[in-house]
């Protein structure tokens, strides 16, 4: 997909170095999924998300989460006018195409769990009403993994319902340099990227992405994989069937982002990691061994066979 590349060419503008998590984020938005952005502070989390938004003329919003945000102060909240004597429903700031959550972990569970229904069902329910949100939608929060004290670790049930999580890293050196030599941005100015895709073109991408062929074989290594996470013996809590559906939905927008209209194994090798890692959870005897997310899916990845037959057809 041209416009695709064109978008991730435009985001690399501002954020240098990072081509592969800016595709993964362009894929995670075409596949109509909800990205989790994890690392530390000032490596360009927030960024990414704004950067995606003007890229594609969409409405953003942020929220920053602290222990007293109430779920309200994210869904809206109906007010009385006396003058008409009725309520109004005054929309809070999820009634938007790019939600940005920052610190999410910050938040309390009850304010967290308001973005259960908004992220599953893309509507907020106030009042017994339901209200739709306009499409295309997508959350973009962030953690920071390293101060822990004051937050309230996201459920189970939360984590799964991000497509992805990916971490930014530190730019390499030569990236750094060229960060460092652009001319001075004073605090509080607007990010300097052009819109180069519209709403319509996010449509007819996404609606590319379902006529993606996936062999049988293809699901039968993603079905392997999945049950592989379930059997590991550091593992307790395995991928459930939503995330072998997240990844087929991420395999589908890869293989169309390279301009195939058929998935191949390495598009689920290039997927399973930002799908799978938040989703897993370890063994104590694990965690106390440090073993990561990350190495226990590349073990799995290396053990589970690759469909040859479907490597000979293509």
């Amino acid at each position: 997909m041209q416009k695709f590349d064109e978008l991730g060419s435009n985001i690399e503008r501002v954020i240098r170095g990072k081509r592969r998590q800016i595709d993964l984020a362009l894929i995670c938005m075409v596949s109509e999924g909800h990205l989790l952005l994890q690392d530390v502070p000032g490596v360009g989390k927030t960024t990414l998300a704004k950067a995606i938004a003007l890229s594609l003329g969409l409405k953003s919003s942020r929220i920053q989460f602290t222990p007293d945000l109430l779920p309200s102060d994210i869904t809206g909240v109906s007010i009385y006018e006396q003058t008409k004597n009725e309520f109004k429903f005054v929309p809070g700031p999820v009634f938007a195409n790019v939600v940005i959550a920052d610190e999410i972990n910050r938040g309390s569970p009850k304010t967290q769990s308001a973005l259960l229904e908004v992220m599953e069902e893309r509507q907020v329910s106030v009042d017994g009403k339901p209200r739709a949100l306009q499409p295309p939608f997508m959350v973009v929060a962030t953690q920071n993994p390293v101060d822990m004290d004051g937050t309230y670790a996201l459920p189970e049930a939360q984590l799964d319902r991000f497509l992805m999580r990916l971490s930014m890293d530190y730019p390499d050196y030569e990236s750094e340099i060229a960060l460092l030599s652009r001319p001075p941005q004073r605090a509080g100015a607007a990010l300097r990227i052009s819109m180069v895709a519209t709403r319509a073109d996010m449509e007819r991408m996404t609606a590319h992405t379902d006529r993606v062929q996936v062999a049988r074989v293809l699901v039968e290594y993603v079905a392997s994989i999945i049950t592989a996470t379930r059997r590991h013996h550091d593992v307790s809590l395995g991928a459930s069937p939503r995330a072998g559906l997240a990844i087929l939905r991420a395999v589908r927008t890869q293989a169309a982002a390279e301009g195939r209209s058929f998935a191949v194994p390495q598009d689920v090798k290039n997927t399973v990691l930002p799908v799978l890692t938040h989703r897993l959870l370890l063994t104590s005897e694990a965690e106390l061994g440090q073993r990561s997310a990350e190495g226990v899916l590349t073990e799995i990845m290396d053990s589970v066979e690759v469909p040859k037959a479907l490597l000979a057809d293509h």
